[in-house]
């Protein structure tokens, strides 16, 4: 889960991420990005300055350093309504298209208008 780590924890997150499942072997990898609602204890924590979220340029550079250090054969999905830019990939073989497009939105979209994204999940349902 991208962001979860919070503010300037994604890359060891995601290098943790890549050596677990590296051991693990998995057919498919799920990836979705970490989104804060009222009413939960992380939220509550978030408000009152315990937790730092990670950016959503973050989370996007997260991800793309579980994909570049995946050296596994495996069914990416980044697809679900919590990830800005949706993804699937069949790694490694998609690894840089799909590292290349990831790119190309870091590079073409603001920080403003992926948090106003973000902001604007009611649910992930």
């Amino acid at each position: 889960m991208t962001g979860l780590a919070g503010k300037d924890g994604g890359y060891r997150n995601a290098r943790n991420s890549a050596k677990l499942f590296g051991q693990l072997n998995p057919y498919f990898v799920s990836v979705d990005s970490l989104t804060l609602f009222p009413d939960t204890e992380l939220y509550q924590m978030a408000q009152q300055g315990l937790f730092v979220p990670a950016e959503e340029k973050e989370r996007i550079r997260e991800l793309q350093m579980l994909i570049n250090n995946l050296n596994i054969r495996t069914h990416l999905f980044a697809n679900t309504v919590s990830n800005f830019t949706p993804v699937t990939a069949y790694l490694p073989y998609d690894r840089k298209k799909v590292t290349n497009e990831l790119q190309y939105v870091l590079d073409h979209t603001d920080e403003m208008e992926m948090r106003k994204y973000r902001n604007n999940l009611k649910s992930l349902g």
